[in-house]
């Protein structure tokens, strides 16, 4: 599951150029606006948490997964989007979320970097989030960090 760590990270962040293995990847400007503008609610981290969860089951289990990897390496936020929107079994995901594709494509780095702030690895100056979504993730870290561990595949599901 390791490589759905990536995978998730490179679909939902951007691109990654010039960035060294372990970092997060930095993100253009336009995104960088569009994390620190996101608002991270209980019910919306949960619903990001849940679509990453089968998002993730559903990519890795495409025989074509580590080229889609490279491909979306390389793809801005729009192709990425676009890609994501034409692709029925993910729209599905995304909607059984209450989720459109641009959100869960903002939502899940904003809710990822906004957990590493609140758990102090923010020490990365590509690592970003908005205040208010540092103190949301300060006060349910103890309820989301579990939940986002099982998503990643870190710890097995309760």
């Amino acid at each position: 599951m390791r490589i759905s760590i990536v995978l998730l990270i490179v679909l939902s962040v951007g691109q990654v150029s010039g960035t060294a293995a372990g970092q997060t990847p930095a993100a253009s400007s336009q995104e960088r606006q569009e994390i620190l503008a996101y608002q991270l609610t209980l019910p919306r981290a949960n619903h990001l948490i849940t679509a990453m969860q089968a998002m993730t089951q559903y990519l890795v289990s495409l025989p074509d997964f580590q080229d889609r990897v490279v491909k979306s390496m390389k793809m801005t936020p729009a192709e990425r989007r676009a890609q994501l929107e034409k692709d029925p079994k993910a729209m599905v995901i995304l909607n059984q979320n209450g989720l459109t594709a641009q959100e869960y494509l903002v939502g899940v780095p904003a809710l990822r970097m906004a957990l590493m702030v609140a758990q102090g690895a923010a020490s990365n100056a590509n690592v970003i989030a908005s205040p208010a979504n540092a103190a949301f993730a300060k006060a349910h870290l103890a309820e989301l960090k579990p939940k986002m561990d099982a998503a990643d595949g870190l710890v097995s599901p309760k």
